[in-house]
């Protein structure tokens, strides 16, 4: 299904103004340096390993309420990552991604779209947030793994998303 390192599939689904929409995004990890560029890369291959793959889907319903779902497969076996939105696409350094997405940028509770997981014996691991908050556009753009969760983590891979935005 995710035939090169570069296969990125976004598809946006308009339904009518009563289902908001989708995007959904797959990728496989390479390395920032990859011949193949790819918009999953992994800064850290003990823990993401190149070929890893990953799936983000965002659903916005029409009030602006969204959903976003992360299921990430091939990565390092029962562990715990840190998982979020961030405003910046992925570069090759993982920096690059920027700050954390925030719905009210300096609150506090329920700000953030936060994906945290904990992979199985296989290395899949999956997570789901939800707000009744729609991301803004142009500042929310990729998913930035880290190896574990909370404050001061390390950024070990990351995922740029073709995420939409609430139109008012």
């Amino acid at each position: 299904m995710l035939a090169t390192l570069s296969a990125v599939t976004a598809a946006v689904l308009l339904g009518g103004t009563t289902s908001g929409y989708t995007v959904d995004a797959e990728g496989r990890f390479a390395p920032p340096a990859a011949f193949i560029p790819s918009a999953a890369v992994t800064y850290d291959q003990s823990y993401v390993p190149a070929a890893a793959s990953i799936r983000v889907r965002q659903h916005t319903n029409a009030g602006g309420a969204t959903t976003i779902d992360l299921r990430i497969t091939g990565v390092r076996p029962r562990h715990s990552f840190g998982a979020s939105v961030h405003q910046h696409p992925c570069g090759t350094l993982p920096a690059d991604a920027g700050p954390r997405y925030q719905n009210q940028p300096g609150a506090a509770d329920d700000n953030e779209a936060r994906l945290d997981f904990t992979t199985d014996a296989q290395g899949a691991g999956s997570a789901s947030d939800r707000h009744t908050w729609g991301l803004r556009r142009d500042e929310a753009a990729s998913v930035v793994i880290q190896d574990r969760p909370g404050e001061g983590a390390t950024r070990v891979a990351c995922f740029t998303v073709p995420f939409g935005w609430v139109t008012e």
